[in-house]
Order: C-alpha cells, then structure tokens, then sequence
C-alpha cells in the first residue's frame, strides 16, 4: 500500500484571525495522515517507537492554494514516493469539495535508533510491506 486517503474536519482552534486555517496546521494534518497511512498498513507509530525505532521529519514543503475555513471537511491524500531505506519520503494533496486542491506538499522522515539517535535502515515490519 503506497497511499492512503484521510478525513478530517477543521477545528475553530486551528482557525486564524482571518478565519483560515493557520498555515502550521497544515503540517500537523499531514502528520494524521501518516499515522492513517501507518494504520492501513497494520503499523502503529507506537509499536515502531517500543521497537526502537524513530521517525522525525527532517524536510518539509508545503504549496497553499486554496483556504480552508472552520467546520470544512476535507480530505488528505498521502502517498509514499520511494521503497523506503533510511528514509520515507511522502506526497500529500489536500482536497475540499471533492476535486478542489487546498494544498500539497512533501516531508521526508529518517529511521533512527532510539538508543543511539543515530540513522538506522527501515525496519523489517515496514520494508517487509514493500518487497
């Protein structure tokens, strides 16, 4: 599985004075998606982290089209670029009314070791999803 799409409804807390969504929240979105992504697969960012794996985001992008106001729903698709190695980079587009693009963007994630916060290869679990 190399995509997911996640529902989501915006909150009056991630509104602005200009009553859009602020453009910080957009990162936590995709952070929803990948934990959805991570679901699909039969992963839990929980087990992964028991396991002594971690996963920071180490670059993000983010391209605004459209806004997105208090009470919308929208719809965040998330899809993995590459197998991954050391890292997982990950696409996301962001929909309102079914086909109008709010957003997109990008983030790339690193595997480290919990103990020694040093990079570490993808996980077995996760790179046995993907062979």
């Amino acid at each position: 599985m190399n995509y997911t799409t996640k529902d989501v409804q915006v909150r009056y807390v991630e509104t602005d004075q200009m009553s859009f969504v602020h453009h910080s929240n957009y990162l936590k979105y995709f952070e929803l998606a990948r934990l959805e992504w991570l679901n699909v697969l039969g992963i839990s960012y929980s087990y992964l982290e028991q396991s002594g794996i971690l996963m920071p985001v180490i670059s993000t992008s983010v391209e605004y089209i459209k806004p997105l106001f208090f009470d919308e729903n929208f719809k965040i698709t998330i899809s993995l670029i590459d197998p991954p190695k050391s890292t997982l980079k990950f696409k996301y587009i962001v929909f309102k009314n079914k086909n109008v693009i709010v957003c997109k963007g990008e983030t790339v994630l690193a595997f480290l070791s919990k103990k020694t916060n040093r990079p570490t290869r993808c996980p077995l679990i996760l790179r046995d999803k993907f062979s």
